[in-house]
């Protein structure tokens, strides 16, 4: 796939023309040059297989040294429970949570506070249980709109590659699936449009609008307006599930900026068909962040309807201590420049490894920041390079993962997700990898050659 702007254009250009070049390279050699190279890579991948390693770059977990930049918010309060408003957060209440938690999901979201709601620990879970008003009661306001399940096949539009998570959600849901592609400015438009206009059972959209999982891709602002547009040429029941989960994820000053799409919500009247999502589960302890929705005033009002049957409230002193430790947005911008300090060398290294060691092989996407880097292998060789990894010492995440029902129709996307090994752990696990991309890809050649 070559995008068609920004500095992915030139790196995925640069790195497809390259694929050409080595390509036609390697189809003029003779089977025994072929048969020599594959020799060679066969035994550097048995000298890997003899070092009996393990290492995993399957999920984007916070790595230990990420984890330790919060180890503050243990004993902040300092038996000081009271929020900013004198409310005692070890009580029982207060669905939309505490205030001034709530304005620092505001500063994330880009959203107005009066819309955010701050929930447990995970955005997941938030996500689960509006996918599951939706479809069971639907969110009655404005727009009356209907429950999903009244639909004959309510289906969710699913920019590719995506995150496996989100797809886990409707499949529970059993809701219908269709892909579009990932472009370098966001999901291609042009095809989300067009369906939403030809099918009438598009219920939804999941979009990862900063740093997509697994591309890294940053939505511009011309894609971020036409998605909130939608709403006025969707159902009534149509939602997008914006996931912000990177938000403030950057690895440097210069990642691009988000444009808020609640602006764009109101020019169009359309707040209704947004839901957004966010957490601090890769900013503070990942087990025990703070996790904010925030829609409408009618979709809000349907979601605390569910929450009052299912909690008396969410744990208001885990808020009140993320609230004083991340103060206001400075606060939280400085934090997150310690985690790009410990994150930027590992992307570095996997770029670095890549650039020097598969151009000719591959195609991947460079990003600026999130958690993971995207990278698209020959036709048909994903499951066999994983397969190779494993057998060498190197979990990988599934083939297809990024792909609805786990099926990548090309078998070639592979995510890599640097966070957690250390340094060292990264550069051994690369090294298998390159490794096993080179090796699936000669003895494919040498396949077709035969």
């Amino acid at each position: 796939m070559l995008f068609k702007d920004s500095n992915i254009v030139k790196i995925e250009y640069i790195h497809n023309f390259q694929l050409f070049l080595i390509q036609m390279s390697i189809h003029s050699m003779k089977p025994t040059q072929l048969d020599a190279l594959a020799t060679e890579l066969h035994a550097s991948y048995q000298s890997l297989k003899n070092k009996r390693l393990n290492l995993d770059i399957t999920r984007g977990k916070p790595s230990p040294e990420q984890l330790s930049l919060s180890e503050n918010l243990d004993g902040i309060l300092n038996n000081n429970f009271l929020s900013a408003a004198g409310e005692d957060t070890r009580n029982y209440g207060n669905l939309r949570g505490l205030s001034e938690i709530c304005e620092l999901g505001s500063s994330i979201l880009k959203t107005p506070a009066s819309q955010v709601l701050t929930g447990g620990n995970s955005s997941l879970s938030l996500m689960h249980m509006t996918a599951m008003l939706q479809y069971t009661n639907g969110t009655k306001g404005s727009n009356a709109a209907s429950p999903w399940q009244s639909l004959d096949n309510p289906t969710f539009i699913c920019p590719v590659p995506g995150y496996d998570r989100h797809f886990s959600i409707c499949e529970a849901l059993d809701i219908n699936m269709i892909t579009v592609p990932m472009l370098a400015t966001g999901p291609d438009m042009d095809a989300v449009e067009k369906l939403i206009t030809e099918n009438d059972q598009i219920v939804g959209m999941w979009c990862v609008p900063r740093f997509s999982n697994p591309t890294g891709v940053t939505y511009d602002k011309t894609t971020v307006e036409r998605i909130a547009k939608l709403g006025t040429i969707a159902q009534p029941y149509f939602r997008v599930f914006w996931d912000n989960a990177y938000a403030v994820h950057s690895l440097s000053d210069n990642a691009p900026e988000l444009n808020s799409i609640w602006v764009h919500c109101v020019k169009y009247s359309t707040e209704d068909s947004v839901w957004q999502f966010a957490s601090t589960s890769k900013a503070t302890f990942a087990g025990s962040g703070i996790a904010w929705v925030a829609s409408s005033t009618n979709n809000l009002k349907a979601l605390e309807s569910l929450l009052g049957i299912t909690t008396i409230g969410a744990d208001k002193v885990n808020q009140l201590r993320h609230a004083r430790f991340l103060t206001d947005e400075s606060a939280l911008k400085a934090h997150m420049q310690l985690h790009a300090k410990t994150l930027k060398p590992k992307f570095d290294i996997v770029f670095d490894s890549l650039e020097s060691e598969l151009a000719e092989f591959g195609s991947w996407t460079h990003t600026d920041g999130g958690y993971f880097i995207s990278f698209d292998a020959n036709f048909g060789l994903a499951t066999q390079i994983i397969e190779l990894a494993a057998q060498a010492g190197l979990k990988l995440t599934p083939a297809g993962a990024t792909y609805p029902y786990g099926k990548d129709p090309e078998d070639r996307n592979i995510r890599i997700a640097p966070s957690f090994p250390s340094e060292d752990e990264l550069r051994k696990a690369m090294k298998i990898f390159t490794v096993c991309v080179k090796l699936a890809t000669i003895k494919q050649l040498i396949d077709q050659a035969s």
